[in-house]
């Protein structure tokens, strides 16, 4: 007889965080798809509805069979569909492009930290599907002409090998060498994604009362509009074309779709991505000043996402993760 294994923290760290992201993908979908007028577009946010609304269906299956508690994540009450659309038409396909992206990152770690085999066919699945959403996007964004490519270079004719120690160094320390492809890669999408957080910032701050939560937002629209300046900036000196970021996504409405819990959720979660994307452009960087950015940026994203999380406990939003049990605690130490 086969024995199955309990779910390990890393497996349910992974279910858990899953459900909680695809409740909230599935509150601004909805939205989306509730607003959209075109039957393309409206057709890939259906699809991403369905995805999520099937992800949170087996991991409320693997929940039940294990006896753990189901998050509460975000449901109806978080999403009026009542309200006016608060962005243009091609934004919801900017949407899914852009979270179908980081579910790819998501989705892969959770795939090499798993081992049970029920929990790694379903983050495979959860992988492939989401792969298949991501090129679907792509392909339309493309189709509509509005996909932004990274910087073009010419091809390289020869085969290159740092050769002297001493010539290494120095190109490390020298910051106007030419950039690398793999830097251009990361600084590209490292605008790319703060330009789509922005886009969401400059929306949301434009339908919170709340003076702190508007405050919050405020900030992180300069975090973001801060990294896009820089990389920009760099991207231009080196003769390349920088983004150019264009403010029409958002619409004129006031009122708003989503709840502020939702909104302040949202947000935090896209920041902690940040760290994440900094730390790996960090990592593969070798022109000092591109290292030294990125080296002052993360401290400044960290404490952002603390000053979110702040927020969120201050107004008993933020929902815990399961965790491991306070053992001094129950020995009375």
């Amino acid at each position: 007889m086969k024995h199955t294994v309990g779910l390990s923290s890393t497996e349910i760290a992974g279910l858990w965080t899953t459900y909680i992201n695809d409740s909230m993908s599935i509150c601004i979908s909805k939205h989306f798809w509730h607003h959209s007028n075109r039957d393309d577009v409206k057709g890939i946010i259906k699809r991403s509805i369905e995805l999520s609304e099937k992800h949170m269906m087996e991991i409320r299956n693997i929940f039940a069979k294990e006896g753990i508690p189901l998050p509460r994540g975000f449901t109806d009450e978080d999403v009026n569909l009542d309200a006016p659309p608060l962005f243009f038409d091609l934004f919801p396909l900017s949407y899914v492009y852009g979270m179908s992206r980081m579910g790819l990152v998501a989705y892969g770690m959770f795939v090499s930290n798993v081992a049970r085999e029920d929990i790694r066919t379903f983050f495979s699945k959860c992988l492939q599907s989401t792969l298949d959403l991501y090129n679907d996007a792509v392909s339309l964004l493309i189709e509509k002409g509005i996909y932004d490519r990274p910087p073009m270079i010419p091809y390289p004719d020869h085969v290159e090998f740092v050769n002297k120690k001493e010539t290494f160094l120095s190109k490390w320390l020298e910051p106007k060498r030419p950039l690398n492809v793999i830097e251009l890669s990361e600084m590209f999408f490292n605008i790319e994604r703060n330009y789509f957080g922005l886009v969401l910032l400059i929306g949301f701050i434009q339908i919170t009362k709340d003076p702190t939560i508007q405050q919050f937002l405020k900030q992180g629209k300069e975090l973001a509009q801060k990294q896009i300046q820089f990389l920009n900036h760099t991207l231009l000196n080196e003769d390349l074309m920088g983004s150019i970021m264009v403010n029409t996504e958002v619409s004129v409405s006031t009122v708003s779709p989503f709840s502020d819990r939702l909104i302040m959720n949202l947000i935090t979660v896209l920041n902690s991505q940040g760290v994440t994307f900094v730390g790996h452009a960090l990592s593969v960087s070798s022109r000092i000043d591109l290292a030294t950015e990125y080296l002052k940026l993360i401290p400044e994203i960290i404490q952002y996402g603390k000053d979110g999380a702040d927020i969120l406990i201050d107004k008993g939003w933020l929902e815990e993760p399961p965790h491991a049990p306070n053992r001094k605690e129950l020995a009375k130490i």
